[in-house]
């Protein structure tokens, strides 16, 4: 069975976004029409931090599902965990 393999990460002004590269034994388990939920791609073995959003589909390599989330998410979360936490 293949691994899969994960892009180095990449941004634009609003987004970060990375790729994943699924084998072909996992591929053929995507729904053809549609995009996964976070606990979907994380059920076929898709393995990143929170906040990655698969947004879309790359028609001619449905293989490769594409992920982004928005630039400081981690930065974001640290800041809300830790107001919490002060209070």
């Amino acid at each position: 069975m293949g691994q899969i393999q994960y892009s180095e990460k990449y941004f634009d002004d609003t987004y970060e976004y990375r790729h994943v590269v699924l084998p072909a034994e996992v591929a053929k388990l995507l729904p053809k029409n549609r995009l996964l939920s976070e606990n979907e791609w994380r059920a076929i073995g898709v393995q990143q931090s929170r906040g990655w959003v698969h947004y879309a589909i790359h028609r001619p390599e449905p293989h490769i599902m594409l992920f982004r989330r928005p630039l400081n998410f981690q930065q974001q979360q640290e800041s809300q965990a830790q107001s919490i936490m002060a209070k």
